[in-house]
């Protein structure tokens, strides 16, 4: 294959973790944004999220201890995206605050964004794959078939 399109799929395949990450965080906590977060929630959730798991697939300590590091991957992911930028949002804003679009800086911003991912994203796959991987056959296969009734937006179908 390719380099570019490893680096492609390698890419989109982070992103996609990424956004996985981004929305379970914020789902049905605090709303959409999450602006009211403290400094504590997200380990409220991790906690909560791990007692969760542990009781829908019978987690033994080690897959607990796994499911963490992946949580916490996530989280470390997230953090360093999100470093640097006050407001993506207000990132978007500024891109058509002229009457021009700002490719230089839209093209700055995903390459900024592309290397965060690029970096971060191998730990957490190998983080997602030792979990995984550490399950029985039947937790995978509970694991997929819970993924499979999920809907649009998290939603059960």
């Amino acid at each position: 294959m390719k380099t570019w399109i490893k680096r492609t799929l390698i890419g989109l395949f982070g992103a996609s973790i990424l956004v996985g990450g981004i929305a379970a965080y914020g789902h049905r906590h605090y709303g959409w944004h999450g602006e009211h977060w403290s400094a504590e929630d997200p380990a409220e959730w991790r906690e909560r999220m791990l007692e969760r798991a542990g009781k829908e697939l019978q987690l033994s300590a080690e897959q607990s201890t796994a499911l963490g590091v992946v949580f916490d991957r996530m989280r470390e992911q997230r953090n360093a995206l999100m470093a640097g930028s006050a407001s993506p949002r207000e990132e978007l804003r500024a891109l058509v605050a002229t009457e021009r679009f700002d490719k230089a800086r839209a093209l700055a911003l995903l390459e900024q964004k592309t290397n965060v991912i690029r970096s971060q994203t191998p730990e957490t796959i190998e983080a997602m794959a030792a979990f995984y991987d550490s399950l029985k056959p039947e937790q995978q296969q509970q694991l997929r078939d819970f993924m499979n009734k999920r809907g649009r937006h998290g939603r059960r179908s």
